[in-house]
């Protein structure tokens, strides 16, 4: 039985007030119940210390501790958060909120956005209360927002309320569509969403519109039958254009992507940078590496032998960053358009980019033979790849070559060119003996190795789709990508070891929850993952290293890649799982990526590089800010992948009725995802097209099985399907199963527990059958 806290503040019988209220206090064993009320209640101190700290717990206590929220876990009455902990269910602390409705009082009504990273938030009601006098941003029904939660302590009404930090999307009711001329029908809207309904537009309303022009359009009252009406308030083009379809997107997301002409002005009043701070670079023979198409260079790398005879076999790794902090100043308006696009957006057609080409393209791109400011690290390694020490510099440098990765690796290969021979020896000789080095580091270190290859889409001169291709995968990528990790975990280490705060790059272990779902679905292919320990990326890797060149190769990898976390950004550190690193942050890409650029000003203003650091104000909003560019990446990727479905589906719109080779991505309920590897686009085939038997859905063996036969579809199967149908503005496609099912072995108890759930289901709610 544990012993109750007196003093130091109101709580309930046997339940502690807190920190401060047991502090100096004798350590007690709270009860369990005791354990999840405290963090439940105080969601911003549920870290394991805070729980210790709270009871006053020490040595063996601390033990006994860790144990009971092991346990507490384990039992699914806790779960882990960002190494806190909190009663499934609950919201975090900071969460992105769709507002609905108001309460009879007049307050407004919100839920979770379902969003990437918030998809297993649970639909609870948040009130959003504003305090008297408080500057809160304007915001109202249909609006998404940028929220700090607490849980409420009212009886009745919402779990919890929230306090608007930032309006993020300020929603309208306009629907975006295509004007379609109807003969003898005036004009119509077909809508980009399939769930929105088309809408007619009477000549008076077209507002310049002319057929095939991809418009906004503001519905209007209607009569009572029939579809509504409504009236162009927007034209974006026409859909016959180039970048037709990444518009689409970039409206239907909500990106930003015109710059205000104040932002514009401030870009081009930027003068060069000086000398005055900087160390001189300028004879390092930095050079940059990227893409042949690329239009904006923010990192050179260099590298030499260690002369240092106590380090025999090591390294000087140096890589440096464009300086952007120099140009782009907290608080202006440059930034403040940079933050609020959180990064650029690439699409196949066009770059959407976070700061204008002035900045980005001119005077933080590390030129060719041109004087540029840079943030360097220059980095020492021993033989092992094991990094020894670093220091981080203010320079003025100048690239000594502008190489793209297939060019730098020919020469590599004993096939250099006119431009790469004078540097071989001297340049990329040592780059390419120093990347050995870091390799053996990374061999060490084992991040998690999944095969994921890159496909990209190459674009006709009218921007339909010509081919899609897998880049080769070159040593010379895998140079650059090493490099610029080390430089990140520098950051982190740097900024860490002066106490300043930062914006970290987090990648949280797999959830409890997935860890389970992963264990029985191995378990079914005869590979067993230890209960209850602490997962490493190294034992997925003797997993995928299992299955290599096995029929399951491409299941498991798509499987253990399914039960990752998302990686995010925040100013408290759990690591990254995925790289095996205990710090990381985000430091190489400033122009492209806000998150570096809040690194660049917190190393400034730790290691006292000038007076454009980190501010006072930045540093109290990292959580609003960490939330925030979280979302704009997340909102990024989700702009990138419809465009790439639409424009796949558009060049696959006359090819209804043809044959596809395909590999199911995705197994549901309702029916089977399946992926064109010639495309990297999806289509569905219902369940209620599959055949005569009934099929049942087994989630945690990712497979469809006949309930007759036993046969049936599973995850990364390789298929044969007909395209059947296709909607090009929805990005979606319909496909018919062509392959016949296949025999499905160790589907185990999962798929006994499935069949047990169907049949307790009423027949009137099952699908898949034919009818």
């Amino acid at each position: 039985m544990a012993r109750r806290i007196t003093g130091g503040g109101k709580s309930g019988a046997g339940r502690p007030a807190g920190p401060a209220a047991v502090k100096n206090k004798a350590a007690y064993r709270p009860t369990r119940e005791e354990l999840v009320r405290f963090i439940a209640d105080n969601p911003d101190r549920s870290g394991r210390r805070d729980i210790a700290k709270a009871f006053g717990l020490k040595n063996d206590d601390r033990i006994w501790l860790k144990d009971t929220l092991r346990e507490l876990e384990d039992e699914g009455l806790l779960e882990s958060r960002r190494k806190r902990l909190s009663t499934p269910g609950s919201l975090p602390s900071m969460a992105l909120l769709d507002i609905f409705s108001r309460d009879p009082d007049g307050a407004l009504l919100a839920r979770p956005a379902e969003t990437e990273g918030q998809q297993n938030l649970a639909p609870t009601v948040v009130a959003l209360r504003t305090p008297r006098g408080a500057k809160t941003p304007v915001a109202g029904v249909g609006d998404r927002v940028l929220a700090r939660i607490f849980p409420s302590r009212e009886k009745d009404g919402p779990a919890y309320t929230a306090r608007v930090v930032r309006l993020i999307d300020k929603r309208r009711d306009a629907v975006l569509g295509v004007l379609r001329e109807i003969a003898d029908s005036g004009f119509r809207i077909e809508p980009v969403e399939r769930r929105q309904a088309e809408l007619i537009v009477d000549r008076e309303y077209l507002n310049g519109a002319k057929a095939g022009d991809l418009v906004e359009v503001e519905p209007s009252s209607s009569g009572r039958y029939g579809l509504k009406r409504g009236k162009v308030i927007t034209v974006l083009g026409s859909l016959a254009s180039e970048k037709a379809v990444s518009m689409i997107a970039i409206h239907a997301h909500g990106i930003p992507h015109i710059f205000p002409p104040e932002v514009l002005a401030e870009a081009e009043a930027a003068k060069p940078a000086t000398m005055k701070g900087r160390e001189d670079w300028r004879s390092v023979p930095l050079v940059t590496i990227d893409p042949s198409d690329a239009k904006d260079h923010d990192d050179a790398v260099f590298a030499e032998p260690d002369p240092d005879e106590k380090n025999p076999g090591g390294v000087i790794a140096t890589v440096a960053i464009a300086d952007v902090a120099s140009y782009v100043r907290a608080g202006s308006v440059l930034d403040q358009e940079a933050l609020k696009r959180g990064n650029s957006v690439y699409f196949p057609d066009r770059v959407v980019p976070m700061l204008p080409e002035r900045i980005s393209n001119d005077l933080c791109s590390l030129r060719e033979n041109e004087d540029r400011p840079a943030l360097a690290v220059r980095m020492i390694f021993s033989a092992d790849g094991r990094k020894l020490r670093h220091s981080f510099h203010r320079v003025m440098m100048r690239s000594h070559a502008k190489l793209a990765y297939s060019q730098a690796q020919a020469a590599i290969d004993d096939a250099p060119d006119e431009k790469t021979k004078p540097i071989l020896d001297t340049i990329l000789r040592p780059l390419w003996d120093a990347y050995k080095v870091l390799h053996r580091g990374r061999l060490a270190r084992q991040p998690l190795e999944l095969d994921l290859p890159e496909r990209k889409i190459l674009l006709t001169a009218d921007g339909t789709v010509d081919r899609v291709v897998v880049p080769e995968r070159l040593d010379a990528h895998k140079l650059i990508e090493e490099f610029m990790i080390q430089a990140n975990v520098a950051a982190a280490e740097t900024l860490e070891a002066k106490r300043q705060a930062l914006v970290y790059r987090i990648h949280d272990q797999p959830s409890l929850a997935k860890q389970e779902g992963l264990r029985e679905f191995l378990q079914s292919i005869g590979i067993s993952l230890a209960r209850g320990a602490q997962l490493r990326p190294g034992q997925f890797n003797n997993i995928l290293e299992r299955v290599a060149g096995a029929d399951n190769e491409a299941l498991v990898n798509e499987v253990v890649l399914r039960s990752q976390s998302q990686a995010e950004y925040s100013p408290d550190n759990i690591g990254h799982f995925g790289l095996n690193l205990r710090r990381y942050a985000h430091f190489t890409s400033p122009i492209r990526r806000y998150a570096d650029l809040i690194v660049h000003r917190a190393l400034i203003a730790a290691l006292g590089l000038g007076n454009d650091g980190l501010t006072p104000d930045e540093e109290a909003r990292l959580e609003e800010i960490s939330a925030l560019i979280s979302a704009s990446e997340r909102r990024a990727m989700a702009a990138e992948r419809d465009t790439v479905d639409r424009l796949v589906a558009g060049y696959l719109a006359g090819r209804q009725g043809d044959n596809f080779d395909a590999r199911i991505s995705g197994v549901t309920k309702a029916g089977l995802f399946v992926r064109l590897p010639q495309f990297g686009a999806d289509g569905f085939i219902p369940i209620s097209t599959l055949g005569d038997d009934y099929y049942i859905f087994d989630e945690a063996s990712h497979m469809l099985r006949g309930q007759r036969t036993g046969r049936g579809y599973r995850l990364a199967d390789a298929v044969e399907v007909r395209l059947v149908e296709v909607a090009p503005l929805a990005g979606a496609m319909r496909f018919e199963m062509l392959s016949e099912p296949r025999p499905l072995e160790g589907s185990g108890r999962s798929f006994h527990k499935a069949k047990r759930r169907e049949r307790n289901k009423s027949p009137t709610r099952r699908a898949g059958r034919r009818r």
